[in-house]
Formats: structure tokens, C-alpha cells, sequence
């Protein structure tokens, strides 16, 4: 192995994420177009986004896939929380709600499906933790049940539909209370499903010492938050110069930008052969989006002067609960394929087509 800290890949990612921001930077305080200060703020999340990949699979080997799982999409969605937040002072619930739902989608839809085609393309049908797989997805669609009651009670006009407020801020403290008592079982380490040696030598061909995996991990989670700050200054003014609807741009084009570090995390992940660490880093996002992340919005928005309720459209609830009764038949055997990456990307592509038109 390498005595370098960091290889040529490392650094190249490393001085992009650095330009990148600074670029973003620059689009969004020069006054340049909205569009340009979209797209440029949305690489540099991406960028980042690689940063916290490599420093994930230098983590993975020392905390092993569930405190891995935990820790990246804690810090990963923290981007989508600040989307989430100032898309809301700015007024923007129809972009926030179908970012919630959009955010579920895209990970376990599209990212996933992205990671079981490059997985299953590259090494074959991958096997992973079939009990942990099982538990998270059976937990998963718990939570996205908790999560649509709200709405509904809304649709078949129940004696709590004009109280909507107040059982959304209910659901959300109970489904908080939830994930706190999922934590332990996250976190128990699971058996890897590959020879520990011949993992780490796939890691870039160098080792980081802990406090530098960590410390990159949490800086650039924490950047990323910052350049969403910039993402949703420009996205009002960029839906309207693109002329596309809220509910769209928010099932697709934030979700997609503020998932984007599990999208690179668990495709990198699943490429190079570490189905199990590839299967926590994905399905811990929309569980901890489901149990932590919308939540937690709906308790934020109190300090907004737009108060955002649990009561979504019926399209998404519909959207949303077909989507992980699927997938969690999908991942019940503990096993993937590339043809099921394939119909899994599909299925996210006719749903997102569906909103096209709002």
C-alpha cells in the first residue's frame, strides 16, 4: 500500500470541490444568471459529494456498514434539511413537500437501482445482509405509512381533517421518538460480506488516518449545506426561466441535487464490490428522510412564516407507497441484480414523467 495520504484522484476531487465552491461563490454574489447559479451550485454539491464518498469507504472498514450507514446519511442530508428550510422562508411548501416524497424516491429508485446495474454489471449478482436489508425496508415502509396518515385523513374528510396541524406536529415528534429507538440496531456492527483484506486494498490505494476521514466527512457535508443555501436562491428564478412546475422540480431536480452525495456514495460503493456498505449508506437516507428529515421540517417551519403540514398531494402518497412495497420485495431475498437496478430506474423514470406537467 501506498505511504501517500492522498492519491491523484484524491487531490484532483479535493481542488475540484475547492473551485467548484468558489465558483458558486462567485455565480451567486456576482448576480449571474439563475440558471448558471443553479447548475454551477448543483456541481459543486456533486463535487463535494465525492469527498464525502471516499472519506465514507475510509471510514466503512474501522465502523463497519450500519454506524457507516448512520453517520453518512446523517451528515448527507443535511443539505436537503437547509434546502428544505429556506425553500420554506422563501414560501415554496409545493417544492418542499414533493421534495420529501422526491428525496424517498430518488434513493431508493433511482439510486439504488443505479447501484444494483453497476454492481450487478461489474461483479454480478451481489449478495448482502438479507436481515438487515429485511428489518430497514420493513421499518421503511412503517415510517412511509406514518407519514402519509395526515393526508389520509385529509382525503376521506376524517373528524382529525381540520386539525391538520396538529397531527402532523404529533406524527412528526412520534416518528422523531421512532428513529431515536432505531439507533441501536443501525449501529450494531454487521458481518461484511467480503474479505477484509482484499477491501482494503480497493480503497484508492491509500489509507487516511481516522481524523482525517472524519474531519473531510464532516467539512464537506457542512459546505454543502452552505452552497444549498446558494442552490435555493436561484431556484425560484431557474423553475421560471425553465418553465417547469414546482411539484417536478422538487420530486426531481432537489431531490436529485440534494441526494447527490448518496447518489455517488452508493454507486461507488456497490461498483467496487461493498454490496453491504453500498445497501446501508442507501436505505438508511430515505429512512432517516422519513423519520428524521420531514419531521423535523414540519417542527422548523414553526419558526417560518409558512407552516408545513404532513397533507401531501395524492399523487405523491400514491407515488411513494407503490414505490417501497416494491422495493421491499426487491431487497427481501439479500440478493441484486443489474436487471433489477434496470426496472427499478425505470419505475422511477415513469413517476417522475407523471409530474412533468405538475
Amino acid at each position: 500500500m501506498s505511504s501517500r495520504v492522498f492519491s491523484r484522484s484524491d487531490v484532483l476531487v479535493l481542488l475540484g470541490s475547492v473551485v467548484a465552491v468558489a465558483a458558486a461563490g462567485v455565480a451567486r454574489y456576482a448576480g449571474a444568471p439563475a440558471v448558471l447559479a443553479f447548475v454551477v451550485a448543483g456541481a459543486a454539491v456533486a463535487l463535494l459529494a465525492s469527498v464525502v464518498g471516499r472519506s465514507v469507504e475510509q471510514l466503512g472498514d474501522r465502523f463497519g456498514p450500519g454506524a457507516t450507514g448512520v453517520l453518512q446519511s446523517a451528515l448527507g442530508n443535511l443539505p436537503e434539511l437547509f434546502i428544505g428550510f429556506f425553500a420554506l422562508q422563501a414560501g415554496l411548501i409545493a417544492v418542499v413537500q414533493a421534495a420529501i416524497i422526491g428525496s424517498i424516491l430518488s434513493n431508493i429508485l433511482l439510486v439504488l437501482g443505479l447501484s444494483f446495474l453497476v454492481g450487478g454489471l461489474r461483479n454480478g449478482p451481489q449478495r448482502f445482509d438479507s436481515e438487515r436489508a429485511r428489518t430497514s425496508a420493513i421499518l421503511m415502509v412503517l415510517a412511509v405509512a406514518a407519514l402519509v396518515l395526515p393526508s389520509l385523513a385529509q382525503y376521506v374528510h376524517a373528524p382529525a381533517a381540520p386539525h391538520e396541524r396538529e397531527l402532523s406536529l404529533i406524527v412528526s415528534v412520534v416518528l422523531l421518538g421512532v428513529f431515536a429507538l432505531s439507533l441501536p440496531a443501525a449501529l450494531k456492527r454487521a458481518p461484511v460480506s467480503h474479505d477484509p483484506v482484499e477491501a482494503e486494498g480497493e480503497v484508492s490505494g491509500t489509507r487516511w488516518p481516522l481524523w482525517l476521514a472524519v474531519t473531510l466527512l464532516a467539512a464537506s457535508s457542512v459546505v454543502a449545506a452552505l452552497v444549498s443555501d446558494w442552490f435555493v436562491h436561484a431556484l425560484e428564478p431557474a423553475i421560471e426561466a425553465l418553465g417547469i412546475s414546482q411539484a417536478f422540480a422538487g420530486l426531481v431536480i432537489v431531490a436529485i441535487a440534494g441526494n447527490a452525495i448518496e447518489n455517488v456514495v452508493g454507486i461507488q460503493l456497490a461498483y467496487r464490490n461493498k454490496a453491504d456498505f453500498a445497501m446501508a449508506v442507501i436505505i438508511q437516507s430515505p429512512l432517516q428522510i422519513a423519520l428524521v428529515l420531514a419531521p423535523a421540517l414540519v417542527l422548523l417551519s414553526l419558526l417560518t412564516a409558512t407552516t408545513l403540514t404532513l397533507v401531501f398531494a395524492p399523487m405523491l402518497v400514491v407515488a411513494v407507497a407503490v414505490t417501497v412495497i416494491a422495493v421491499a420485495f426487491v431487497v427481501f431475498d439479500g440478493e441484486s441484480t443489474w436487471l433489477e437496478g434496470v426496472t427499478l430506474i425505470a419505475l422511477y423514470a415513469i413517476i417522475a414523467t407523471a409530474f412533468w406537467w405538475g
